[in-house]
């Protein structure tokens, strides 16, 4: 009896995934609970976005860039922006993986830009437009003021 040697590379593409959202958007920390209430099949780890922690754990990052579209990054360094992005944490969810599989084609791709799209322009009835430069250098973030 021979034994078959253990592959040199894991066959699962993704053992955890970081999920960077706006902790000063409402719509965005609503989204982080719900996906936190999720059955998950690939855990998320939430961080916030531009935080020290996420520039901690991603130095190489445009942090900017993560305050204005959700950017998801894989345990091998996979990273997913936008409509990708959304559709990765779908993908992770128990409930909803084959909806994510569906948006992922290109019959789906058109539902889930248009549901992203809605999303963004909610986010920014809610918080107005994000300036780049809205983090401060010790990673503390503040919200907006009011529109003028």
């Amino acid at each position: 009896m021979s034994t078959v040697p253990a592959p040199a590379h894991p066959t699962t593409p993704v053992g955890r995934l970081t999920v960077l959202y706006d902790a000063d958007c409402p719509l965005c920390v609503h989204l982080r609970h719900w996906l936190l209430r999720q059955r998950q099949l690939v855990p998320l780890h939430l961080v916030p976005a531009g935080s020290d922690q996420a520039r901690r754990l991603f130095p190489a990052l445009d942090h900017a860039a993560t305050l204005r579209e959700i950017t998801v990054i894989g345990d091998r360094g996979q990273v997913y922006r936008d409509t990708s992005a959304w559709i990765v944490c779908l993908w992770a969810l128990a409930e909803h993986r084959p909806r994510a599989h569906w948006l992922a084609t290109p019959a789906g791709q058109p539902f889930a830009r248009m549901s992203v799209l809605a999303a963004s322009k909610w986010r920014g009835a809610l918080k107005g437009p994000v300036p780049d430069d809205r983090c401060r250098e010790g990673g503390r973030c503040e919200a907006p003021g009011p529109p003028r």
